[in-house]
C-alpha cells in the first residue's frame, strides 16, 4: 500500500482536494484532526502539555485552544516543543490506522511535509497550491482572522514554488470548477504507477 502525502500551505484547498479524493474511496487520516483529537485524549499528550504550558492548557478537561494559540503564535519555542510532544504520538496513530485500511494507496493530509523535511515518510507527494490573493481571502473568510496573522503563518511555511518542486503531483486550486479533473487524473496515475511496479 502507497502512503501518499497531500500538503499545502494555509487556504490552499487541502481539506477540498482530500474530500474528493475520499469521493474516489480512497482513505483520507487529516493530521490536524486527528492531532487535536489526540490532544484531547491521550494522557500521555495531556500530561506533557500541562507540564509545557501549565495547568491552563487545559479548561474543564478540554485544550484551551485560545491559551495555546496565543502562547505559541508569541514564541515558536513553544511551538517547537509542542510539535515534539504531539507529532510523534500522530505519527503512531497514523500507522496504526494504516493497517486497517484496504486500499491501494492512502492519503495523508498534513500542512508541514516540507517544513518540517517529513517527505521521505511518503511514497509520493501531492502539493495544493493557490495564488496569495485567493488563499487570504479564503482564510479571512472562514476564519475570521486578520490578514497580518494569515501572512504570518503563511511566511512560516514552504513557498509554492519550492513545494511544487519537491512534489510528485501538484494541484492549482485557483479555480474550483478544474478540481475534480485534477483530482481523477493524478487518482488514475497513482494506480498506474502502483500498477506498473506489481508486473
Amino acid at each position: 500500500m502507497k502512503i501518499v502525502g497531500l500538503t499545502g500551505g494555509i487556504g490552499s484547498g487541502k481539506t477540498t482536494v482530500a474530500k474528493l479524493f475520499e469521493s474516489l474511496s480512497i482513505p483520507i487520516y487529516i493530521a490536524d484532526v486527528e492531532a487535536k483529537r489526540l490532544m484531547n485524549t491521550s494522557t500521555l499528550i495531556k500530561e506533557k502539555l500541562i507540564a509545557l504550558f501549565g495547568d491552563k492548557a487545559y479548561h474543564n478537561n478540554e485544550l484551551n485552544k485560545a491559551f495555546i494559540a496565543d502562547k505559541i503564535f508569541n514564541d515558536t519555542a513553544y511551538l517547537d516543543q509542542m510539535n515534539a510532544i504531539v507529532h510523534p504520538e500522530v505519527g503512531l496513530h497514523f500507522k496504526n490506522w494504516v493497517k486497517h485500511q484496504d486500499s491501494p494507496y492512502v492519503i495523508k493530509e498534513a500542512a508541514i511535509i516540507f517544513e518540517h523535511k517529513k517527505q521521505d515518510q511518503y511514497d509520493l507527494i501531492i502539493s495544493v497550491i493557490a495564488d496569495k490573493d485567493k488563499r487570504l481571502k479564503r482564510v479571512t473568510a472562514r476564519d475570521q482572522s486578520t490578514p497580518e496573522k494569515v501572512l504570518a503563518i503563511m511566511k512560516n511555511q514552504t513557498n509554492d514554488i519550492d513545494k511544487a518542486k519537491h512534489s510528485d503531483y501538484v494541484i492549482v486550486n485557483n479555480d474550483k470548477s478544474t478540481l475534480q479533473n485534477q483530482v481523477l487524473k493524478i487518482h488514475k496515475s497513482i494506480l498506474k504507477r502502483i500498477e506498473n511496479e506489481s508486473i
